[in-house]
């Protein structure tokens, strides 16, 4: 396996502020997106059903290739 799916729910709660959930990583898309239908049935994620990500990451690459700084 050199590829997963990652799954994010992302809920706005207000202009300046997110709920971000990882749900899960799984092997194929389609495993995700079972996932979302499943989930969409559920308290919560039923009043925010548009709120799934799914992210396609390459195992042993590097994503995040500079520095950061916090802004306060």
């Amino acid at each position: 396996m050199n590829t997963v799916y990652i799954l994010h729910h992302v809920h706005e709660i207000s202009e300046n502020t997110e709920d971000i959930k990882l749900i899960g990583v799984y092997s194929s898309k389609f495993k995700a997106q079972t996932a979302i239908s499943k989930l969409q049935l559920l308290e919560g994620f039923k009043e925010c059903p548009d709120g799934f990500e799914i992210s396609e990451y390459h195992i042993d690459q590097d994503y995040w290739s500079e520095g950061y700084s916090t802004i306060e």
